[in-house]
This record gives C-alpha cells, structure tokens and sequence, in this order.
C-alpha cells in the first residue's frame, strides 16, 4: 500500500511530500516527491495533478498530510466517495 508522508529534509524542520511504500522507512526511497512543506515559513507547495493520481489510486494521506490536503482544499477536487480513509 502507498502512503502519502512527511519526509524530513536537512537540519531545519523542512518536509517533502512523497508518495512512499508504508513499509518503507520515514527516509526511505520514495515513488514520487509531490509536494513540499516549511513549517516555519508556512510555505506549501503542491504539484496537484500527481497528488490526485496517487489519491485515486488508493493512497492513503497520513494525518498531517490530509491536515495539508484540506487546507489547500484538494479533497475537493475528488468525488466524495473516491476517497477511503482508514
């Protein structure tokens, strides 16, 4: 199963989004970087289209990456029961 997570980059706290297998580790080798996330700038940005792909292929956001989704409002793009959240 794919999970779309947090992946830590350098010595600040500064994220990529990644498409990651869930029994990879948090810095392991992802399938697809889709986004990126600074927390301290409160930057985001999200390559849109490679989420929704990943989204209705089953991935599942984990709860600060659905916190972001939502906030950037792209659940609204995908048809209420596409979505799965376990």
């Amino acid at each position: 199963m794919v999970k779309l997570r947090l992946k830590r980059c350098g010595r600040k706290p500064v994220y990529r989004i990644v498409a990651i297998d869930v029994r990879s580790r948090r810095e392991g080798r992802d399938l697809r970087k889709v986004g990126f996330y600074d927390p301290i700038r409160n930057q985001t940005y999200l390559n849109v289209p490679a989420i929704l792909y990943f989204l209705e292929k089953g991935a599942q956001p984990t709860g600060t990456v659905q916190d972001i989704l939502k906030k950037a409002e792209i659940f609204k793009e995908l048809l209420p029961n596409q979505i799965k959240f376990h």
